[in-house]
């Protein structure tokens, strides 16, 4: 496996810093979430399983190829990466966490199989909105141990969902938030906008029942 060695460092550090940020905002208890970054269009580097995600280092991330069979040791949940990558090549960075705002509310809407969120400014948050009047779709999975079926199930379903009212990010039911963006930093971005707009969400559903 060959790869730039200053693009597999900075995808690195893109993880690191994400890891950072998700664990001072509790998002990623007890070694819980996933991160990854793109190396390039063959490659991504992926956390390590168990490993504490407000202290990683290099090591604890392993570089991959997008198209090879995956090694022992990464995150279990490491092919819904991979998936995500193979399938949309402008994604640049995964981050996946178990933030408390997102396991609820992705709970309570299983039976319906997403999110409707609309009327809310920091839906500019999101690459591409410009406006709170435009409406964007969270896609709610069931959670499942299999995670190579559950990773074909999420692709196949995204491609149903216009491109301009997908999210940049789902949910799995009960379990967290899987969000992406074209780098480390959109990703991020994203992860922060979700927690705040699903609160905002979960906080107006319980005031309008």
């Amino acid at each position: 496996m060959s790869s730039s060695t200053q693009a597999v460092h900075e995808a690195r550090q893109q993880v690191i810093a994400a890891g950072r940020f998700a664990a001072a905002r509790g998002w990623v208890p007890a070694t819980s979430g996933n991160f990854s970054a793109r190396v390039d269009a063959h490659h991504a580097v992926v956390t390590l399983s168990g490993r504490d995600k407000g202290q990683l280092t290099e090591a604890d991330l392993a570089l991959v190829a997008l198209a090879e069979p995956l090694p022992a040791g990464l995150s279990a949940e490491a092919p819904l990466h991979i998936a995500r990558y193979r399938a949309d090549p402008a994604i640049g960075a995964i981050f996946h966490v178990h933030a408390v705002n997102a396991a609820v509310i992705s709970r309570r809407h299983e039976q319906q199989g997403e999110i409707k969120v609309a009327g809310w400014e920091l839906l500019k948050a999101f690459a591409g909105i410009h406006t709170h009047t435009q409406s964007v779709r969270v896609p709610v999975f069931a959670n499942s141990q299999d995670i190579p079926t559950l990773a074909g199930q999420v692709e196949q379903r995204l491609q149903d969902f216009p491109a301009d009212a997908l999210a940049p990010g789902y949910l799995l039911a009960g379990h967290g938030l899987y969000a992406w963006g074209r780098n480390g930093a959109e990703a991020q971005r994203h992860l922060e906008a979700f927690d705040a707009l699903l609160q905002l969400q979960l906080e107006w559903e319980r005031i309008t029942a």
